[in-house]
């Protein structure tokens, strides 16, 4: 599993370096069949992935691929979750908050999880068997196996401030729904805190004990949110 982790960061990693050259610079976006953006660093950091991911012989499946039938896909006991840059209207913004994601699928639970957010250079990572999640601050786009797990880079869970709950939304994503739920909770008497964040930083920020809840009502997909579970 640790070897399997290894391919998604280094893949996840050099992703992230591939779409800081496009960020650094202009670039042109396009609209896929769904109105979402889609722009080169999509593109270019989905390549880097899948030449990492195809020589592990396991099934890819990601937002930039041609997705193979349904009906073979529902038989696969394992297979990658990958999306390789969550949070595209952020990073239209140029405001850093976007990332890479990339999971480990067994029947039907992730297994592994990695996020990697390219302008801050840090990485979380997660082995859902070993209950221990990890976030490493690099510095630079590469990471050797050895800095990897080491202690003081385990995340820990805070005391929680029963006073605040903290609930993390989404910067590009707001709903009716969210806004309902956070009066739900101040009807009840809680003290709400509202952390906008953009992409899959919302689901660290959970796991880090930063935010409290991350209510999410709108329609997401399993390569937006397998990482993030399991690192949560």
């Amino acid at each position: 599993m640790k070897k399997l982790l290894s391919t998604a960061i280094q893949a996840a990693i050099e992703a992230g370096a591939e779409i800081m050259k496009i960020y650094a610079n202009d670039f042109q976006v396009e609209l896929k069949s769904d109105n979402s953006p889609l722009t080169m660093a999509d593109q270019n950091a989905n390549t880097v992935i899948n030449s990492y991911l195809i020589k592990t012989n396991i099934p890819i499946i990601s937002e930039e691929n041609k997705q193979t039938d349904f009906q073979e896909r529902k038989s696969w006991a394992t297979c990658w979750m990958v999306d390789p840059l969550d949070g595209t209207k952020e990073f239209m913004k140029r405001n850093g908050e976007f990332t890479v994601n990339i999971a480990l699928i067994e029947k039907n639970k992730p297994v592994i999880g990695v996020i990697y957010v390219p302008v801050t250079k840090t990485l979380y990572y997660a082995i859902v068997t070993e209950q221990k999640a990890f976030k490493t601050i690099l510095k630079k786009h590469a990471v050797a196996v050895n800095e990897l797990f080491a202690s003081n880079d385990a995340m820990l869970i805070e005391k929680e401030d029963n006073e605040t709950i903290k609930v993390v939304g989404s910067r590009s994503h707001k709903s009716a729904e969210t806004e309902a739920f956070i009066q739900s909770l101040e009807q009840q008497g809680k003290q709400v805190e509202i952390v906008s964040k953009g992409s899959s930083l919302k689901f660290c920020l959970v796991a880090e004990g930063v935010a409290t809840l991350y209510p999410r009502f709108a329609p997401t997909m399993e390569w937006d949110t397998a990482a993030g579970h399991a690192i949560c």
